[in-house]
Parts: C-alpha cells; sequence; structure tokens
C-alpha cells in the first residue's frame, strides 16, 4: 500500500543527557547512554542515528537498524498509571516520543515521513538488564515484556532533521502487515517466515528472533 497519511505527531525528540555507570550485573560495559532528555531545537538525523546521541553497548545496540528509538506517548501514559510516576520523553531511552500513532502495531519495512527525513520501521525493542536497572522497577523487564508494547526501531533511508511538533506521515505500508508487535511476541512463527521471505530488508537480528520463535514453538510441540 502506498499513501500518505497524517498519522502522529512527534511531541519530543530526545537526545543522551548523559552517560551513567552501570552495576557489573546490569551492563556488558559498565556504562549505558539510556538517559535521554528532550531538547528544544531541530536535530540533524544520520544513517546512526540522531546527532548528540550515542549509545556504549556497541556490540548489542546502536548501528543502521536500531539508528532511531521511537515510543507511543499513550503507552507511556499506561504505564504512568499503572507506575504511579511521570514517565516524562525520554524515560524509555527513546529518541522519538510520538502522538497519535501505533507505534508498537507499526508493520515491520512501513515507512514514516517526518520533517525532511525518512523513517523506515526494522524492529521491535527487545529489554534488557540495563533497561531493568534504569527504571528502579521490580521485574520490569518481565512485565514489559508481557506488555508487548515495545515501541520500535527505525532505520534512516533519508538523512535530514527532525523537531518536536514536526507531523509523521505513513508513506508506505508492506502487503505482509506484519507489526512489531508479531515479532517482538512471534505467537504465529509461520507468519514470521513469511516476514522472512517478504522483507528483503530486515537485519541479522531480526532473522535471529524469528529463528528463536520457530525455535521455541517447535520445543513447545515436541513437549506435547
Amino acid at each position: 500500500m502506498n499513501a500518505v497519511v497524517p498519522a502522529g505527531r512527534v511531541l519530543a525528540v530526545c537526545v543522551v543527557h548523559a552517560e551513567l555507570e552501570v552495576p557489573a550485573r546490569s551492563s556488558k560495559v559498565g556504562r549505558t547512554a539510556i538517559d535521554k532528555r528532550p531538547v528544544p531545537h531541530r536535530v540533524p538525523v544520520r544513517a546512526l542515528g540522531l546527532d548528540g546521541d550515542h549509545v556504549c553497548d556497541t556490540k548489542h545496540h546502536g548501528g543502521v537498524d536500531q539508528a532511531v528509538y521511537a515510543y507511543a506517548e499513550q503507552d507511556a501514559r499506561r504505564w504512568a498509571t499503572e507506575l504511579g510516576r511521570d514517565l516524562d520523553a525520554g524515560w524509555f531511552g527513546e529518541n522519538l516520543r510520538l502522538t497519535g500513532l501505533p507505534v508498537s502495531d507499526a508493520v515491520i519495512g512501513e515507512r514514516w515521513a517526518i520533517g525532511d527525513t525518512l523513517l523506515e520501521v526494522s524492529a521491535p525493542r527487545v529489554p534488557c538488564a540495563t533497561f531493568q536497572w534504569h527504571s528502579g522497577e521490580p521485574q520490569w523487564v518481565k512485565r514489559f515484556t508481557a506488555q508487548a508494547n515495545t515501541g520500535a526501531y527505525l532505520r534512516v533511508l533519508t538523512e535530514g532533521t527532525i523537531g518536536a511538533g514536526d507531523e509523521v506521515q505513513v508513506v508506505y505500508v508492506p502487503e505482509h502487515r506484519i507489526t512489531v508487535r508479531d515479532l517482538f511476541t512471534g505467537a504465529d512463527p509461520a507468519r514470521l517466515e513469511l516476514l522472512a521471505e517478504a522483507e528483503p530488508t530486515i537485519s541479522d537480528d531480526v532473522r535471529m528472533q524469528i529463528d528463536r520463535h520457530r525455535r521455541r514453538h517447535a520445543a513447545g510441540a515436541a513437549a506435547r
């Protein structure tokens, strides 16, 4: 499907505020750049992410397939209600806090025009021990996984700038219709095999996720 659909808006653009030291049990490298805060100006967006942003654990995070991380305001509000605390833009380590767009239900390969950039939905966020530590919430990874409102990683197809208030236009949605949530939960491994066949842009990490889901379902079937 090809269309131009005004689907949402950027509430905040967030980059690293400060690197934090992380206990060894919660980090492979001992430091994290998860502490992201909104900035008031337009931010250049490059192939590897936003100017002023970076990752510390480059083995497990970042790269062209995880250049930008977006999270939905509606999901953040649900968590804020459940946790009984404010979760300001950047709390999830996101670069873009978006409203009006079901980020976790975006289709893998879907393309968004924001400002003069073009971004492509590439993968779900998989919660890690550093995210658990940063949240300060008991069993956070387990709870975040159960909700499956993961937000979405994006790759940058056209570099440009993004600022708060920019409209998000969905300009392309692949016909396979397999979403970020579908990929994260792996509830239907047969559909994920379709994704591997139909979406040539998926990363090696995504192919590994698909393979893990396939093996998990096969093991479950064999145990019955």
